[in-house]
């Protein structure tokens, strides 16, 4: 049972979508929170499948309940690692258990399901939706995005790697030389670059495409090529630093200029996705089918939709021997260090709720707070959520 006290409750549950391996609290963040005066409760077995048994959050003198609802009854902060649209099979079960005024912080996946942040709405809670965050300096320790992309991008490498039937490195043996295998990583955000980073450790040649031409020293100084198409691009993002969709004619155009690179690749990864819409599709039947067999696609985008045509969201097929790995989940593939960069950021942002008093201070004069403020009071707040939901912009205080 929670120690009484004056002190915040924060709270984590088991994570119910489908899959979900990692956590939005690690042990050693209770220890952190403990600093700040927070109380912490945690689900019976929520850390389990990320290594983290429940004997460890004991140890750092979390309480942990047996109860679900009896988290949720006591967290005055409840993290999620999944939570809103971005878990709505459960969605009706977690929205029962609300309370007005409870504090959520996590991935809520608002451009794609408006809907459900004005669920959360009338619950009456405060949602801070992490995806929002913006892309400036202070903001880089509770970036889940660029912690989450660091993790897909490495094991991206690692199921490329492993799913190929040949080696990464080249290699002088007795028995002949071994070539290298040729790798392409479309998109040089976080998830490419360490893409990049890791199949050029395993021995790749490896290249990198992206509409940025800015990008080009950091793919050149992993050791890559840098893929230059003839294609009017400038900077593709958006203020914030998110990429934004380009016109159908655009993608035509990019999709003919990449079959020959695409055909020449022993290993296509693909990192290209835009929030809150369907992927870009970048690799066409043609390209696929234009590849050697035994080549492997592994697409980061498949959540979305996929980059690749023949994309199986959720599932790994082949077409004309070139093996299409679909997965839609990749950090929970790492669930230990995805569960603990998660756990540093969502805990780094929860420190700026805070006063000096250890208390929770709503100051919508930070941008980091107000940028990524879905909900509160019983209405959606965020002007990019109101507009989705053809709701008329608040009026300024």
């Amino acid at each position: 049972m929670l120690a009484q006290g004056s002190g915040l409750t924060v709270g984590a549950v088991r994570e119910s979508f489908p899959g979900e391996q990692r956590v939005a609290i690690v042990p050693a963040a209770v220890k952190t929170f403990a600093k700040s005066g927070l109380q912490t409760v945690v689900e019976a077995g929520a850390g389990q499948a990320a290594g983290y048994p429940d004997e460890q959050y004991a140890a750092q003198d979390a309480s942990v309940e047996q109860d679900r609802a009896a988290v949720f009854a006591a967290a005055d902060v409840l993290l999620q690692v999944r939570g809103g649209g971005g878990n709505p099979q459960f969605l009706d079960a977690d929205l029962e258990l609300l309370r007005p005024g409870q504090v959520l912080i996590g991935a809520y996946d608002p451009l794609s399901d408006p809907k459900s942040i004005a669920r959360l709405a009338e619950r009456g809670v405060s949602c801070f939706a992490l995806e929002f965050l913006p892309r400036i300096t202070r903001a880089q320790s509770m970036d889940i995005l660029s912690s989450m992309a660091t993790i897909a991008g490495y094991k991206a490498g690692l199921l490329a790697a492993a799913a190929l039937p040949r080696m990464f490195p080249m290699m002088m043996t007795a028995a002949g030389t071994i070539t290298p295998a040729r790798v392409l990583v479309i998109g040089a955000g976080v998830a490419g670059l360490q893409a990049i980073a890791t199949t050029r450790r395993l021995g790749a040649v490896v290249s990198g495409y992206d509409l940025r031409p800015a990008v080009r020293e950091e793919v050149e100084s992993l050791g890559a090529q840098f893929v230059e198409l003839p294609l009017e691009s400038g900077e593709a993002a958006e203020s914030g630093g998110y990429a934004r969709e380009k016109d159908e004619e655009f993608y035509r155009k990019q999709q003919e200029l990449m079959h020959r690179v695409v055909a020449e690749s022993d290993v296509v990864i693909s990192t290209a996705v835009v929030p809150g819409a369907k992927a870009p599709v970048l690799i066409t039947p043609e390209m696929v089918e234009a590849m050697a067999a035994g080549s492997v696609i592994v697409d980061l985008a498949a959540e979305r939709g996929g980059n690749c045509a023949l994309t199986k969201p959720g599932e790994t097929t082949t077409h004309g021997g070139v093996t299409i790995i679909g997965e839609t989940n990749l950090p929970s593939l790492i669930p230990y260090h995805a569960s603990q960069m998660f756990a540093n950021n969502v805990a780094s942002f929860l420190q700026a709720l805070l006063n000096e008093e250890g208390q929770l201070e709503i100051n919508l004069e930070d941008e980091v707070i107000r940028e990524t403020l879905v909900c509160r009071d019983g209405q959606v707040i965020h002007p990019r959520m109101r507009e989705r939901l053809g709701l008329a912009p608040l009026e300024s205080k």
